[in-house]
């Protein structure tokens, strides 16, 4: 393997921009695998974890721009050194710092904005993506100008978050973050979004692609959405003490055009929990909670429905905000699997969309694995003996490479195993549209299934999107069904038909009639 690194000094980009530029680079034949990071020290540590980091990279400074790319033996230098060279044209093209500047031939007033310092005076709200060692300070700034923040930035420490938090309740501002990677405000899509219909149906949640299937599935059930306005993944933790979510309740419970509110979260700590609901039941308005695998200890209160999967909390919005009931198709029944053919894959991009299948399959399936072995792409994963439900968006997977929701090949080796393996019973993939997703996720599916050779396992998927998100719903649900795969509406549904497949294989063969009375008739 040839490996390079390349260091652009006092370059920043926003991480989404890097993300796409990298997946387009390990697109390249010959590229293996290929990463744009700042230097920080958390990013060297995570590149040098991957085996990504060498020479000139391991000196940069935390302003500046690592490139880092991987080949193959064959022509690798040549390779990779290309790839290098483009790297900032992929910046420029995917409108990062090099696409504009003062000798920009548009006018002044197009340029991109440098700092917040440069913002119109009526700006209220900022989108701040700076590494995580900065986005604090700039946060800071933010709500001092009376501006509300949404942090897509990770690595920020948890007592910097609730000082953020505590500052933007005492002006009566919101911080959506850190680590927050979906809101929608008044309709403008931040992080990753759906295109969704406009509707009165209010949605505040820490689960980023949780609050997309969910925002998704009342498109589909003829409902919209007001706003969406992501937490941050530990805002409902005790060290943060939902600081946020009760600041999006206010703001939903006064705001006319919300009629109905979706919360949607992992289980908080059951203090936070309880402060949550009380005020969601003070909003005046019929609150829907899910809290996925909360064991809902205490009561809650009248106002407020728990809904224990994300589709139930989609379908009891709907029906509120529409007046009547919001039905769904009947799910579709996989054949009993044959032996050896015995367990359930889970390879999922959307962390939240991971956790609820564990959580659903647990009670029928017993123990199930959260990892596999072998370094991508260097090694072909090998999947554990047993059902496994992995979240491939986790650092543990991506280090070093984009994010799954941004370049899809980066679960392609794990379908591939999972496809070889004679075990498996069944693979379940989520396909996720929108803001910021890939171009073609489902293309990527297709290709894999319909390149393995010889029988294969079932393979369950479902696309969080709209007829409104530029890859086109229908488009790619037809790409999946052409290669083979089984769509269904959501994630919920996926686990239930999963499960329901092993347990028929479990069940004993009908006797044929007459077996137990004997020979003698």
């Amino acid at each position: 393997m040839v490996l390079r690194n390349a260091v652009h000094k006092d370059l920043y980009a926003d991480s989404v921009a890097l993300m796409r530029v990298a997946a387009r680079l390990a697109e390249r034949p010959g590229v293996l695998t290929a990463s744009l990071v700042m230097g920080t020290p958390a990013n060297q540590e995570v590149l040098d974890r991957a085996g990504m980091l060498a020479g000139e990279g391991r000196s940069a400074g935390p302003n500046d721009l690592i490139v880092a790319v991987s080949c193959s033996d064959e022509e690798g230098d040549a390779v990779a050194e290309a790839a290098l060279a483009d790297a900032l044209a992929g910046l420029t093209e995917d409108g990062g710092p090099e696409s504009g500047g003062p000798e920009s031939d548009g006018p002044e007033e197009d340029l991109p904005l440098r700092s917040l310092a440069g913002a119109p005076a009526d700006a209220d709200l900022a989108l701040i993506s700076t590494p995580g060692a900065y986005a604090t300070a700039e946060a800071l700034k933010a709500l001092r100008r009376g501006m509300h923040a949404f942090v897509f930035s990770d690595h920020v420490p948890v007592e910097d978050e609730l000082m953020l938090k505590q500052e933007a309740a005492s002006r009566g501002l919101l911080v959506m973050g850190p680590d927050c990677g979906t809101s929608l405000i008044d309709g403008v899509p931040l992080g990753f979004a759906n295109a969704v219909r406009r509707g009165g149906v209010g949605l505040a949640g820490a689960s980023g692609t949780g609050l997309q299937q969910v925002s998704c599935l009342l498109h589909a059930m003829g409902a919209g959405v007001s706003h969406l306005i992501g937490t941050g993944s530990r805002d409902l933790s005790a060290d943060v003490g939902g600081l946020s979510m009760l600041g999006a309740l206010d703001a939903l419970a006064a705001d006319p055009a919300t009629d109905v509110v979706v919360l949607v979260s992992k289980p908080p700590a059951p203090e936070v929990a309880a402060r949550v609901l009380e005020r969601a039941a003070g909003t005046g308005k019929p609150v829907i909670a899910c809290f996925l695998g909360w064991d809902g200890s205490g009561t809650a209160p009248p106002e407020v429905t728990l809904a224990p999967t994300l589709h139930e909390a989609a379908r009891c919005a709907a029906t509120l905000a529409l007046g009547r009931p919001a039905t769904a198709a009947a799910p579709p029944e996989l054949p009993a699997p044959r032996a050896p053919r015995r367990w359930i894959r889970g390879l999922y991009a959307g962390g939240t969309f991971a956790y609820e299948a564990e959580w659903l399959l647990r009670p029928a399936l017993g123990d199930i694995a959260r990892e596999a072995s072998g370094q991508v792409p260097a090694e072909v994963p090998r999947l554990p003996d047993g059902h496994v439900v992995l979240d491939l968006g986790d650092d543990a997977y991506t280090a070093g490479r984009p994010h799954p929701m941004i370049d899809p090949g980066v679960r392609t080796a794990y379908l591939r195993a999972a496809l070889d393996d004679p075990t498996t019973a069944a693979v379940i993939l989520d396909v996720v549209l929108g803001h910021g997703a890939a171009e073609d996720p489902a293309g990527e599916v297709a290709r894999a299934l319909t390149s393995h050779e010889g029988e294969r396992p079932a393979v369950l998927t479902f696309v969080v999107g709209t007829d409104r998100d530029p890859q086109q719903l229908d488009l790619q649900e037809r790409v999946l069904r052409d290669a083979g795969a089984v769509v269904v509406e959501s994630g919920t549904i996926a686990a239930g038909v999963a499960a329901r497949s092993l347990a028929r294989a479990a069940e004993p063969a009908a006797e044929p009639a007459g077996a137990r009375m004997g020979g003698g008739l």
